[in-house]
């Protein structure tokens, strides 16, 4: 899971980090520039435009969310981020790791919505109350609200009917899941992971991005990234960070961050210690 990460406040815009939980991190952020450059993370990101137009290009067309709108990203679909005009504009956005989704779905694919701007008047901030309540603390409990409601959420914007059959072998993509998710930094071979999840690697790579919506690699990639953060927020230089999370160097943990974030490392923590400030 990635909490994107804010512009440099003083010249690109804002980004306030609310509470969350395990596998739920809230932002309210507001640009007046170019947020964002081309990239994907492997959560959904749900959420509602709160002033101004954002605007995106997703899926090959470009996309306007207006004020009371949802806004609505698969996991692992491309995308950027700008303001619709010159006035700017704001947004809060839940990010949900799709292994919570996951867990009220019973082993159904996730939900795809193909139209990622719901355009009722009103639909996404009733429907997203508690998952967008930036200062609700999020325990076991809520936490499971906030994954069922997204869920039922999820279904009913894609027109995906609820199936009584699990289609996917969930225990064993769990079980891969977690491995990856202990030792990012690590070399996890195709064989290895057949041998934990009883399943040939060509079917664990599609079960695993119709239960997840990305793949194993990139899944190991985004931990890895997670890592690196935090070991970037502790102060640690960047070379030593990229080490210590499994990249080859500092290069390749730049060009990794780019491509899940929209933006280097180093502006991301220059924006990090200008907030804090």
């Amino acid at each position: 899971m990635c909490t994107p990460p804010p512009g440099a406040v003083r010249k690109h815009g804002e980004i306030t980090v609310g509470a969350g939980g395990d596998g739920i991190e809230r932002i309210e952020a507001r640009f007046s520039e170019k947020a964002f450059s081309p990239h994907r993370h492997d959560s959904y990101a749900i959420g509602v435009t709160l002033a101004g137009v954002q605007s995106f290009r997703y899926r090959g067309e470009q996309r306007h969310c207006l004020p009371g709108q949802c806004l609505i990203l698969h996991p692992d679909e491309l995308h950027d981020g700008e303001p619709g005009t010159e006035n700017g504009f704001r947004y809060r956005i839940v990010y949900i790791d799709p292994a919570l989704v996951q867990q009220a779905l019973d082993g159904s694919p996730l939900p795809f919505v193909a139209d990622p701007v719901l355009r009722t008047p009103g639909i996404g901030t009733a429907l997203l109350a508690d998952a967008l309540d930036m200062e609700d603390a999020v325990d076991e409990l809520r936490r499971v609200d906030i994954g069922t409601g997204l869920a039922r959420m999820l279904r009913a914007a894609s027109g995906t009917e609820r199936s009584g059959t699990a289609l996917l072998d969930l225990p064993a993509l769990l079980r891969v899941r977690e491995q990856i998710a202990a030792d990012p930094a690590g070399r996890h071979s195709a064989a290895t992971l057949e041998r934990l999840s009883g399943l040939d690697r060509w079917t664990l790579a599609r079960q695993f991005r119709a239960a997840f919506g990305t793949s194993p690699s990139r899944f190991r990639t985004m931990r890895q990234l997670d890592r690196a953060r935090r070991l970037m927020v502790a102060g640690t230089p960047l070379a030593e960070a990229a080490l210590e999370a499994g990249f080859a160097d500092q290069s390749h943990l730049s060009r990794q961050f780019k491509r899940a974030y929209g933006m280097t490392p180093a502006r991301w923590r220059a924006a990090l210690e200008r907030k804090a400030a």
